[in-house]
This record gives structure tokens, sequence and C-alpha cells, in this order.
């Protein structure tokens, strides 16, 4: 098995997408795993233009890279938050600015728009947030009783179901990449928000196993408690450094400052053990991208960038489909 090498485009979304095919080219990479955001792939453009679709693929294309998903994670954040935090007002149209159901319509609309976008350009999977109605009661205090949880996963099944609904119209599923902050962020937030929209084949997940190891939760009992729902994998490290001062919740403390109890890595140079990962992948059969998210303030992007697609290149082997002893 030889899975396909992406590299997620979020994090340069900075530069124009012609000037990073160039540089994804120049890495290795096979294709790119298209963010909603910057000049890179718009969900309302693509969702009524198949010409515009024909487009994107077309500069792909001139750079010998392909696509298999989009992302839509910021207007997902938007959906089920509360939406009055301002820091999200750059997430939507400037005209939603502190305006909380603005800001809601309006993502609803984009990922909506993402399902048939992602049909038009001939993908089969949009990656995204759902935000969370709850995820500010995460420590019980104030006091937070069992039905304000319970109420935070219906709120979440009654704002998604609509939209799963036109991910079933167009053949196309949502990959929610599990992550503090969204409605699932651990293995049993997951298993409930499956529960929560009556386990529809729509709703899946984007297996990241960096947001799992940091909080102390293996990402390989991840894949194996959902096999049937890895629709997209993302490859990205992180390493927690507490020394007895620092903890898991960081202090406050930005990304790569002195203190800080954990942190994103560049693959390869973290704690996640892919060995066990890939292994855990080749049981359950996905033979989809593995896309890389670069996240590492200690290191140069491109350089790591170019790293990391040396690295997924490494770690990625088929499984053997003989009994090594049989030849015995």
């Amino acid at each position: 098995m030889s899975r396909k090498v992406t590299i997620f485009t979020g994090q340069w979304a900075d530069l124009p997408l012609e000037v990073l095919c160039r540089k994804m080219q120049a890495a290795g990479y096979d294709g790119l795993e298209l963010a909603c955001w910057g000049d890179h792939f718009d969900v309302f453009q693509a969702a009524q233009s198949t010409a515009y679709c024909d487009d994107k693929r077309a500069l792909l294309e001139k750079y010998g890279l392909d696509v298999w998903a989009i992302s839509n994670h910021l207007a997902g954040q938007l959906i089920c938050d509360p939406n009055t935090d301002p820091r999200s007002d750059g997430f939507a149209p400037a005209y939603c600015a502190g305006e909380a159901e603005a800001k809601r319509q309006w993502a609803i609309s984009s990922m909506k728009a993402a399902a048939k976008a992602a049909k038009n350009l001939g993908v089969k999977v949009v990656n995204g947030f759902t935000g969370s109605p709850i995820w500010h009661m995460l420590y019980s205090f104030p006091p937070v009783g069992n039905d304000d949880i319970a109420n935070g996963f219906k709120r979440f099944a009654e704002l998604f179901n609509p939209i799963l609904d036109e991910f079933a119209a167009n053949d196309v599923r949502f990959a929610l990449e599990v992550h503090p902050t969204e409605i699932a962020f651990d293995i049993i937030t997951a298993r409930r928000a499956l529960e929560a929209i009556g386990n529809r084949v729509e709703f899946g997940f984007n297996f990241d196993p960096s947001h799992l190891h940091w909080q102390m939760v293996d990402p390989v009992k991840f894949i194996d408690m959902f096999p049937e729902r890895i629709y997209h994998v993302h490859i990205k490290d992180a390493a927690l450094t507490l020394d007895g001062v620092s903890g898991i919740l960081s202090s406050h403390l930005d990304f790569n400052q002195p203190g800080r109890g954990w942190n994103f890595r560049s693959p390869g140079h973290g704690q996640v053990d892919f060995e066990e990962i890939m292994r855990a992948l080749n049981r359950i059969g996905y033979a989809g991208p593995l896309s890389v998210e670069w996240e590492d303030c200690g290191m140069e992007r491109e350089y790591g960038a170019a790293d990391a697609c040396k690295f997924v290149r490494k770690i990625d082997f088929a499984p053997s489909n003989i009994q090594f002893d049989a030849a015995f």
C-alpha cells in the first residue's frame, strides 16, 4: 500500500494557492487538502460553478498535484459555538462581527455549500469542526448538571442533522477533527456525538493523533473504536513537556513558550507512535490520504513541510498478505 501524501493548506493560507502548489510540488507531495479560506477554495463559488472547480483542479495538475478532501474548519467552529467570543469574528464575513446568530447562520450556509462544492470538485470528504455549545462547561464549576451536557449534544444534533442531510444528498461525508473546543474531543465524547445524530453514515472523523496524545488518550484505541468512521487522516505530532510545574492546561502560555506543558511538533519530532498508528490503519483497511497538518513553532515551516513529507513516506507501509512463517 502506498497512500497518497498531502498537506493541509490551512497553515499556509497567507500564500496564494499557486505559490503554495509550486512549493509543495518541490517538497514532494502528491496533493493538497484545500482549506476553504484565503484564495485556496471558496465553497460558495464552488457550489455554484463546476468551472471554478475545474480551474482549481487544472492549477493543481499544472504542478502534478491532486486533491482528495477539502477542509471547512473555520466555518464549522461557528455552528455550535455560543459565538459571543470576538476572537471568532474573523472566521465569518465582516457584517457578522459581534452578531452570534449571524455568524452561526452564515456558517451553516457555508457548511451546506461545502457538501455541494466537494461534489463539484470530485472529492468525497469535507473535514472540519463543529464547535460546541458546552465546551465552556468542561470544568464543573459553576456546577454542571447531566442535563446541561445532554442538552449540549441535543443542540449539536439539531444544528448538524440538516447539514448532514445536504451531505447525504450530495454523497459526501463530513469528517470531524476530534479536537478540544469541539463537540467531540476524545473517545467518549466521539461516541456520544455519533449517538446524538443516530450514527448516521455521513458523519465520521478526521483522525488526528496529536490532539489525543497531549490529552493522554491513546490514538490507536481511537482507530480501533471507530474503524468504520475514519474518513480522513491528519499526520501531526505533539510532545508532552510536563516537568512537575507545567500542566496540560498550558498555563495560558503560547505555543513554544518556555514552561508550556505540551506543544505540537512537526511529524517525527514529537512523541506520537506513528508505527502503531500505521499498523492500526492497516487493520481497518484505511486507504485514503495521509495529510500533513504542519504546526511547529520551533521549526521553519518550509523545511518542516519537506521533512514531514519524507517522514510520512518512510512510515507508511502495506500490511502483509501472508504469515511470515508459512515458508517454513
